[in-house]
Order: C-alpha cells, then sequence, then structure tokens
C-alpha cells in the first residue's frame, strides 16, 4: 500500500509537471503534434515511450546520487566543469520560464476572474509562498488535487469528442510538413519539457529510497501524459484546419461543452500554470540554496519577488523570447541522457 501511494504521487507529480498550459490550451498537442496530420499519433506514442523510459532514468540517476538538485545531475551528464555551466544557464532559463508562468497566471485574472493583472500576479506569489514553504511535500499534494482534474476534463473531451460529427478526422488528416519537421517534433518536445521537469523531478527521485516506485511511477506518469496528448490530439483534429487560427483552440472545445465544463477549463489552465510553477520555483531555490548560504523561504521571496519585476514585461513577449531557446538547449542535454548508462544492480 505504501509503494502504491509513492507511485501515485510520482505519477500525479510527474504529470502535473509536464503537462502545462500549453495542454490545456491545445497549442503545444497542435504545433507539436495535430498538425502533421495522421502521423501525429504515431509521433505522440513515441513522446510518450520517452517520457516513460527517460523520466524513469533520470529519476533513477538522482537516486543513485543522492541527488538534492538538478546540476547533480547535469554533471553526471555533462561531467563538472560544463554541467556547472549548463546549471547555470538553466537556473537563468527557469527564472524565465517562472516569469512566464507568473505572467500567464496574471492573464488568466485579467481576462476571466475581473481582477486586475497586477492583483492576478499577487495573489499567485502570495499562494506559491505559503505552499513553498511546505517543500516537496507541497507539489505532491498540489499536483494530487489539480491531476485527477486534468484527467476528468480529458474523459469529458474523448466524450464529446466520440459524440461530433468527424470524430474520426485525426486518422485522415494529410500534412505537407518534410518527414523530418515531423519526426523530429516529438524529441524536440520531449527534450523541451524532461528538461524543465527536472527542476522537480530530480530532488524527488533524490528523496524517494524505492526504486521500483520510481520506475512504475514513470510508467503511470509517463503513459497519463501520452493518454491526454491523444485525447487532446483526436478533439483537435475534428476541428481541423480551421482550429489553428485561435490562440487558445481547446477554449473552443471546452465552450461546446457547457458553461460549468468551460469554467473548470479556466481553472485548469490556471492549475497548470500554478503547479508548474511551484515546482519551478522550488527547484531553482533548492539550486540557489547550494551557491548562496541563504534560508530556502529567504531565497523563495527573492526568487518570487524577482519574478513579479520580470512578469511585467508580459505574456506573450517573455514566451516567444525564452522557449525558442530553451528548445535547442534541451535536445542536447536529451542525446546525453539517452546516452547514459545506468550503473548494473544485483
Amino acid at each position: 500500500m505504501r509503494r502504491f501511494t509513492t507511485v501515485i504521487q510520482i505519477a500525479f507529480t510527474y504529470m502535473g509537471t509536464v503537462v502545462g498550459a500549453g495542454f490545456a490550451t491545445g497549442q503545444e498537442i497542435l504545433q507539436f503534434f495535430t498538425r502533421f496530420g495522421v502521423v501525429g499519433v504515431l509521433t505522440i506514442l513515441l513522446a510518450t515511450a520517452m517520457f516513460v523510459w527517460l523520466g524513469a532514468k533520470m529519476m533513477l540517476i538522482s537516486n543513485d546520487v543522492r541527488a538534492k538538485s538538478y546540476e547533480d545531475v547535469n554533471k553526471v551528464l555533462f561531467g563538472d566543469r560544463f554541467g556547472r555551466w549548463i546549471s547555470h544557464f538553466m537556473q537563468l532559463v527557469l527564472f524565465g520560464v517562472c516569469a512566464v508562468m507568473l505572467a500567464g497566471a496574471g492573464a488568466i485574472f485579467s481576462e476571466n476572474w475581473n481582477f486586475s493583472y497586477q492583483s492576478g500576479l499577487l495573489i499567485t506569489i502570495f499562494g506559491c509562498f505559503l505552499l513553498l514553504r511546505k517543500g516537496m511535500n507541497a507539489i505532491l499534494t498540489v499536483n494530487s488535487i489539480v491531476v485527477p482534474v486534468m484527467l476528468l476534463f480529458t474523459v469529458l473531451i474523448i466524450i464529446d469528442t466520440v459524440r461530433t460529427p468527424g470524430a474520426g478526422r485525426w486518422m485522415m488528416l494529410t500534412s505537407d510538413f518534410s518527414p523530418i519537421a515531423v519526426w523530429a517534433s516529438p524529441f524536440l518536445y520531449a527534450a523541451f519539457n524532461l528538461s524543465m521537469a527536472q527542476a522537480v523531478l530530480v530532488p524527488l527521485g533524490g528523496e524517494i529510497q524505492d526504486r521500483k516506485a520510481i520506475v512504475y511511477g514513470s510508467w503511470v506518469g509517463g503513459i497519463g501524459i501520452g493518454f491526454m496528448l491523444i485525447a487532446g490530439h483526436i478533439a483537435l483534429s475534428v476541428y481541423m484546419p480551421g482550429i489553428q487560427q485561435f490562440a487558445i483552440p481547446m477554449g473552443g472545445i471546452a465552450r461546446e461543452l457547457g458553461h460549468g465544463i468551460q469554467w473548470i477549463y479556466i481553472f485548469l489552465i490556471f492549475a497548470e500554470i500554478f503547479t508548474t510553477l511551484i515546482a519551478d520555483i522550488y527547484g531553482l531555490t533548492l539550486q540557489l540554496q547550494e551557491r548562496v548560504k541563504l534560508s530556502r523561504t529567504l531565497l523563495t521571496t527573492l526568487t518570487l519577488a524577482a519574478c513579479y519585476v520580470a512578469s511585467q514585461i508580459g505574456f506573450g513577449t517573455l514566451l516567444s523570447t525564452l522557449y525558442p531557446i530553451f528548445g535547442l538547449i534541451s535536445l542536447g542535454w536529451l542525446i546525453l541522457l539517452i546516452r547514459h548508462k545506468l550503473p548494473m544492480r544485483n
């Protein structure tokens, strides 16, 4: 029973960290998979296999070296010198991603809940601060609440899609993209999301004693991610190619399900942003704590304050500037993770 609980906690944390706002808006699914037509399901399956395999591998490496932060794993993959430099770069990018997430939360408050943008930022920061004082337990608890809601929303999408005329369009969509672009997309998607997720998965793997629970949790979490990606892909395929015109493609699908489901959808976007934000802030403060001899509470406060300042730039500008750069670096990180051999155990 204890192992089962640990497996579910790992799986939910994995899913909550990887399946972020990009899933809720539909943009990530559209850009990485659906626009490539019928092959999209195959590329999702390939990405799912990488999430299962490499998520477990990353946490097992963390377990081997008793990693306290992602720099410990980067040193294993890149060596001491380059691992330290990669970690410096990732600190900057993680900070930028935190600013993006915070700006996105502020935008949701201002556009949907009749709060000002600044009020939304401050409410989100306050919630993050309260939860992060409890450390990893808070991240596990939040994901144990948010991920079931995500799964419920995914099931509702599937039920609605089956009833919609043209539900089988995902098996007939064509694409003009080159095979290189099509088959590079699952690797780019997995690289970006796994390198982002290491901020919380690495310390999680370092804390858990049960290696089998890590493997099972990665399997359940990876398959769960794949399930939600396929559900979103099939639903978006019904409305192709017109759905590509929308900034939030899944928003249109949510509206078809009624006002109550649309409210859940808006909450879901915020919840996914929030889970990603607290996971990244947690990983960032752990990394900073190894370099600066300050308390975690003070580092969390300073990091959130800096994110508040950076979030004044705006959601769209931060997103378009930082994510492409991080995607390229992540691909190199993914290749080294694939090549790394785990030590044999009896």
